[in-house]
């Protein structure tokens, strides 16, 4: 096979041989060859003499000994066109004009496909704008996508359709990579238990007296409490064999993560050792569902603390972990990319928005992550998460099953387009207590393709 040419400049060439790489190799399966040429613009020559330039509204504007990690380079006005080759109604530009100059022989096209894929992708908006929420984690609201309406939207996704619907219209021989949609379950364990000490039901019994007024609620916590002790009734926060009872009925694997370590008021309070999570662990890997790594609170920024959870959590296990997600997602661009890719992990699923559901990323395929101070391409890949169940809980009057059915219906649908992943994360203790009793029917149907 003829492989296609691609000609690049030489400023920003790392950024540039990175998401020319994911586009077309890793996202479209293209067999292609990289050179350098002194023009500004992105030139991919196919082996019939046509080609497909892509102008340059980025890197070429910037001077290299600068950089671009700024956040003046974020732009603040979005605009939207229409074209032959796009796979929706319409499409946003975060980086180029509309202008588009089609012929038989060559295609010009004003989007910087490129550059707008590399801002959604490295997520380096969130290395320059240093706002924060209480929990330290970058905002939803703050994010491009969610200023100008396209966070439910895998904007990165639609750049590349548009790339290969220009390349077939100027004669690509080549085939592009097959996709099958698939839905990602995943779950990471907070809790094993509904109480997992004495002082736990304790500390809430008072909290019902002192707190609430309702001296009955306290009676009844201990009767539960009591009854779960003593094999009368089962723990609401057990719910691992009917997750996976649910995720084998449609032919797919669950994702469950522990946690070992933290103690901030946020972390867990189980032990790996404990004779019953070590019963839980047992059940799921007897049943070939994928045990995963939940960092604690404190080390999305913090390698040393990073390293000594997942050494013991492999310890205890007896084998490697190689996936997982950040505790409440926090996350760092690109300290914890990097954290993660330093030991040897495969795939992080930490990038999704705690308050709104939607393409953090821009996209619904997994990837390979670029460390943007290093400038080169990490080992480790990105799998995003684009649906959490307590992100409707943010929401006000969100928590109920018409609205989170529509809502979920929507993105999968999204997903289901593009062959992409459904990355949905629905925490075990969040099924058969409170007010998820109302809403637990809704993750059946998301399972069903």
């Amino acid at each position: 096979m003829v492989k296609l040419k691609v000609l690049l400049p030489e400023q920003f060439l790392a950024e540039r041989t990175y998401i020319v790489n994911v586009l077309l190799k890793d996202f479209l399966g293209l067999q292609f060859r990289i050179e350098t040429h002194t023009k500004n613009d992105y030139e991919i020559l196919l082996p019939n003499g046509k080609d497909l330039i892509i102008k340059d509204h980025f890197f070429s504007s910037i001077q290299s000994s600068i950089g671009y990690l700024y956040e003046s380079f974020i732009p603040t006005k979005i605009m939207s066109t229409i074209n032959e080759f796009i796979p929706e109604q319409d499409i946003p530009i975060i980086y180029g004009t509309d202008e588009i100059d089609v012929s038989d022989e060559r295609i010009v096209c004003g989007i910087d496909v490129f550059a707008s894929s590399f801002f959604m992708l490295t997520r380096w908006e969130e290395y320059v704008n240093e706002t924060r929420d209480s929990l330290d984690r970058f905002p939803a609201t703050e994010s491009l996508a969610s200023k100008h309406q396209f966070l439910d939207r895998p904007i990165v996704n639609e750049y590349t359709e548009m790339l290969w619907n220009m390349l077939q219209f100027i004669g690509i021989e080549q085939e592009r990579l097959e996709r099958t949609f698939t839905i990602v379950p995943t779950h990471d364990v907070d809790h094993v238990c509904l109480w997992d000490t004495p002082v736990d039901v304790l500390r809430t019994m008072i909290g019902d007296i002192t707190l609430r007024k309702d001296v009955k609620l306290s009676f009844k916590r201990l009767k539960q409490y009591w009854n779960i002790k003593t094999n009368q009734e089962k723990d609401p926060f057990d719910t691992f064999d009917e997750i996976m009872d649910q995720s084998e009925a449609q032919g797919i694997q669950s994702r469950f993560f522990f946690m070992n370590g933290g103690v901030t008021k946020f972390d867990r309070k189980y032990k790996l050792n404990d004779p019953h999570v070590k019963d839980v662990i047992q059940r799921i890997v007897k049943r070939n569902h994928i045990i995963g790594f939940h960092p604690s609170y404190n080390t999305y920024n913090d390698p040393v603390l990073w390293k000594q959870e997942k050494e013991g959590l492999e310890h205890m296990l007896g084998f490697q972990v190689k996936e997982g997600r950040q505790h409440y997602l926090r996350f760092d661009v690109p300290n914890t990319w990097g954290i993660w890719d330093d030991n040897d992990m495969t795939v992080d699923m930490t990038l999704g928005f705690a308050e709104m559901e939607g393409f953090r990323a821009g996209t619904c395929y997994e990837y390979r992550v670029f460390d943007i101070i290093e400038r080169r391409p990490l080992q480790l890949k990105e799998q995003p998460l684009i649906m959490m169940e307590s992100t409707f809980a943010y929401q006000e009057d969100h928590l109920r099953p018409e609205w989170m059915l529509h809502r979920i219906s929507q993105l999968k649908q999204k997903v289901k387009k593009y062959k992409g992943s459904f990355v949905i994360l629905w925490h075990n203790s969040n099924f058969n207590h409170g007010m998820w009793n109302n809403v637990k029917h809704v993750y059946q149907e998301i399972l069903r393709d």
